[in-house]
């Protein structure tokens, strides 16, 4: 026993108490004794258990016969060694399998230790609402802890405004949302919406149709799509609703995707203040592929007979002919209007100038205003002159066209000639406009024309009725894309009412 003792004598001056483990020692040991110190009395430590802890110790680390003696790398828990490590993935994986989940990508991920945690993970996103399919296509989820990962991010995306019942479709959807930080990643994201005016009730809308937005650098494409619009006229309180209306372009470069298309439609002549207005009531006009779609609809336009300065009227006045499967359209459209209104190309491209929506009208829509004026005796060649000069008489509803027709004939009992020559009339309104003027010359004694009568403001029909002659008519107001807001009489506007001739521009041609 003395020779014992006397072995482990130098051990314990080589040992350091702080590398003693705890459990060895019946009394806490001071990390640093004080210098005068008593050393620790013997019956506190055990030799022979020193001897063995020491001995295992020299012999892990010397050589790798025991490889499974390593120290735990994050917390201090059950230790587990690499040859029980390898033994509980295979029992984990093989457990998977049995439920039809394919574990060959998750070679790399760390796995839980026990078949009972996997099977939580996987009950709780089968709760959600996720399929084995589902899980298939995105693996990778089963390496995130239900209390770590998946409770925190579904209770913050549920406070945000997605619902509980859409959970799961929105975990299928954007599934990477489960590794993501709460506080580094989602609530940032968020903030920069509210930020940009997204109202915070539709958050969780905008997340719905677009959740790969809570994967994006705030200092990335989203801030440069935003400023970007902003520089070229959009107004920044516009900028939310743009958003909530097509939150994808806050995912588009601007250098490949938005500036190209917007420097296209600049060369057609469509000033940037039209084409502001235009993506803040339709955003989703910024999704339109300029080289598979929008030049291929323009060189379909000039194929049909479209003038080229027609152009910015006809995009500014029907934006979505630029995004459709134009070519067909226009085809069964103008063999139509050829068979059933006897109009030719010419007049038909004549038709899409001036009212491009007749492109995507329903056919038996245009077939009843039609009918109607042919039903009155009008011969089919008059009534195709009509729409060529008209085209908005197609789309006017027949109630209106016979009631507006049976006023001209009983109370104004003018020739059919003037309604030849003035087809417009029929798209005024008969109880606000058509009536009370006509009531006012009659009153008067005054007869005039339909175009003299209702093709001015209210403003201007009383100046008309006090002056004491009627002056010549004219056309109405006409505007050059890219120049001035011309008046009869060749008075031309100042440039300080440049910008509410735009807005006037767009009102009567944009507006929804």
């Amino acid at each position: 026993m003395t020779s014992l003792i006397r072995r482990t004598k130098p051990i314990k001056a080589f040992l350091n108490p702080a590398q003693i483990p705890h459990n060895l020692t019946q009394t806490p040991i001071p990390t640093q004794p004080h210098q005068n110190q008593c050393p620790p009395q013997p019956q506190t430590l055990n030799p022979l258990r020193v001897l063995q802890f020491v001995t295992v110790s020299t012999q892990s680390s010397s050589s790798s016969k025991f490889p499974e003696y390593e120290m735990p790398t994050v917390t201090w828990g059950v230790v587990q060694g690499r040859r029980e490590k390898l033994v509980s993935r295979v029992i984990v994986c093989d457990f998977l399998k049995t439920l039809g989940i394919v574990p060959e990508e998750l070679e790399h991920l760390e796995l839980p230790s026990t078949v009972e945690i996997m099977r939580e993970r996987v009950e709780f996103l089968q709760k959600l609402g996720l399929t084995i399919d589902d899980i298939n296509e995105y693996p990778l989820m089963l390496g995130c802890s239900v209390r770590k990962n998946m409770i925190p991010v579904l209770g913050y995306l549920e406070k945000i405004g997605i619902q509980r019942s859409k959970m799961g479709e929105f975990v299928k959807n954007y599934p990477q949302v489960l590794h993501a930080s709460v506080v580094v990643e989602l609530a940032p994201v968020v903030k920069f919406l509210r930020g940009i005016d997204v109202e915070k009730q539709d958050i969780g809308y905008v997340l719905q149709k677009y959740p790969e937005l809570l994967g994006f650098k705030l200092e990335g494409t989203m801030s440069t799509s935003v400023a970007y619009l902003v520089s070229i006229g959009v107004c920044p309180r516009d900028i939310g609703p743009m958003v909530t209306q097509y939150p994808y372009f806050l995912g588009m470069r601007v250098g490949t995707m938005i500036k190209p298309l917007v420097d296209y439609l600049v060369s057609l002549g469509l000033p940037k203040k039209i084409l502001a207005r235009m993506f803040e009531k339709r955003a989703y006009i910024l999704g339109y592929d300029l080289e598979e779609t929008v030049k291929p609809n323009v060189e379909c336009l000039l194929s049909f007979g479209i003038r080229r300065e027609a152009l910015p009227f006809i995009i500014a006045q029907y934006t979505q002919i630029i995004g459709l499967p134009l070519k067909a359209k226009l085809s069964v459209q103008q063999y139509f209007f050829n068979l059933k209104l006897k109009i030719d190309p010419e007049g038909f491209s004549q038709v899409i100038e001036k009212m491009p929506q007749i492109v995507s009208l329903n056919q038996n829509v245009i077939m009843k205003p039609v009918e109607f004026l042919l039903g009155r005796g009008i011969p089919s060649e008059d009534v195709a002159k009509m729409v060529v000069k008209c085209p908005q008489l197609v789309a006017v509803r027949v109630e209106l066209l016979k009631n507006s027709y049976y006023f001209f004939k009983t109370e104004m009992g003018r020739p059919l000639k003037e309604l030849l020559e003035f087809p417009e009339y029929f798209t005024y309104s008969l109880e606000s406009r058509i009536k009370p003027r006509y009531q006012r010359l009659k009153s008067r004694g005054i007869r005039s024309s339909l175009n003299w009568l209702l093709n001015c403001s209210d403003q201007r029909f009383e100046e008309r009725l006090q002056g004491n002659y009627i002056e010549t008519e004219s056309i109405g107001p006409t505007f050059c894309m890219g120049g001035k807001l011309e008046l009869p009489g060749n008075e031309i506007v100042s440039d300080e009412d440049d910008e509410s001739d735009d807005e006037v521009l767009y009102r009567r041609t944009v507006s929804l």
